[in-house]
């Protein structure tokens, strides 16, 4: 049976391409894709044509950015928040693989979680990366306090005031895990009022970030002691230079932002001459691709998903309500993500069903 596969042939252009099947290597199986989650930053980088990588080569050895780079388009592989269903077997796993009707896994290279019976097939998007990126900024911020001499996610969260810039979906799944992990106050800053909605949907306090200066306000409830007020940890989940400087001025003296957005532009917004010089502050990047130094082989990618679905099964009706926005036929991705990335359209999560 042929199979279909979504592709951005050039920015702002995407197809639905079908392809035939790949065969499964050795000891491999085919998965029949259920729900596909869009990722509203990353993927939609790739339709917008603003992508790092689409405009200058990257040496994963040195770590750099420079040099020419060969036309990356048509990009084939977009997304990675798929739950599917085990030919073989009919037991369901997440997985990210991109949006296609169908996938060859193969165990030796593929990321594979299954999934457990009772938790809502929909919500196992977010099991085998989206939830690990968000649980992977808590392991940072347990790890800013306590070094390498972590016990658990909430470390760094536990019994302390945490604040989290941005109410997509990284923000609100990293504010769950926060609050699920007994932080004494989460409060989540937007300044759309639909997704702030969402946040008090899920049982979040919100603030307009573009209202009366939300800093101001944190910092005269947030009182620790005499000239030293504010969030104990924030974590940055907005791609917007002007979120990462609203997230440093929420802070008290030498607090640190826990850094998960990505940022596709230039940061000149970001004073580094205020708040983060006088308050002695810290930006700390958290990115899925490593868990702080010194924590491996205890904490990986796969201890990140069980506390996933720890989390969704807690807190899974919730999510369902509330932070998917849409559930839209496959055949429509095309129409779904162009019109995504040029905002004639706005989701929180949409989902893609096969």
């Amino acid at each position: 049976m042929l199979e279909q596969n979504v592709i951005v042939t050039a920015p702002g252009q995407v197809e639905i391409a079908t392809v035939e099947p790949e065969p499964p290597a050795a000891r491999g199986f085919r998965v029949h894709t259920l729900f596909s989650g869009v990722s509203a930053g990353t993927e939609l980088s790739f339709v917008k044509g603003t992508h790092p990588a689409l405009h200058t080569g990257f040496d994963p050895e040195l770590g750099l950015f420079g040099g020419p780079v060969a036309d990356p388009y048509p990009v084939r592989r977009l997304g990675y928040m798929e739950v599917g269903r085990v030919e073989e077997t009919g037991g369901l796993v997440a997985m990210a693989y991109g949006h296609r009707t169908a996938y060859a896994a193969d165990p030796l290279h593929d990321r594979i979680v299954p999934l457990p019976a009772d938790l809502d097939p929909i919500l196992g998007i977010y099991v085998a990366h989206m939830g690990p990126i968000c649980a992977n900024g808590l392991l940072h911020a347990a790890a800013d306090r306590h070094g390498t001499h972590v016990r658990s996610l909430g470390d760094g969260v536990r019994g302390r005031r945490v604040a989290v810039v941005g109410a997509g979906v990284v923000g609100l799944i990293t504010a769950l895990f926060a609050k699920f992990h007994q932080a004494a106050s989460v409060v989540v800053l937007d300044p759309t009022p639909e997704r702030r909605a969402i946040a008090a949907g899920l049982g979040l306090e919100t603030l307009d970030s573009d209202g009366d200066d939300p800093a101001v306000t944190l910092k005269t409830d947030w009182r620790h002691h005499a000239g030293d007020r504010g969030a104990d940890v924030v974590f940055q989940c907005r791609g917007q230079a002007a979120a990462l400087h609203l997230a440093l001025r929420l802070l008290r003296p030498q607090g640190t932002v826990i850094d998960l957005a990505f940022y596709q532009g230039g940061a000149d917004t970001v004073q580094l001459g205020e708040e983060f010089h006088h308050n002695g502050l810290g930006v700390r990047c958290a990115q899925i691709g490593r868990v702080p130094r010194g924590l491996t082989p205890d904490w990986d990618r796969e201890r990140l998903s069980a506390a996933t679905i720890d989390l969704l099964l807690s807190e899974g009706a919730a999510i369902r309500k509330h932070l998917i926005t849409a559930v839209v036929p496959f055949a429509e991705a095309p129409a779904l993500l162009t019109d995504l990335a040029a905002r004639r359209r706005h989701e929180v999560q949409a989902v893609l069903a096969c």
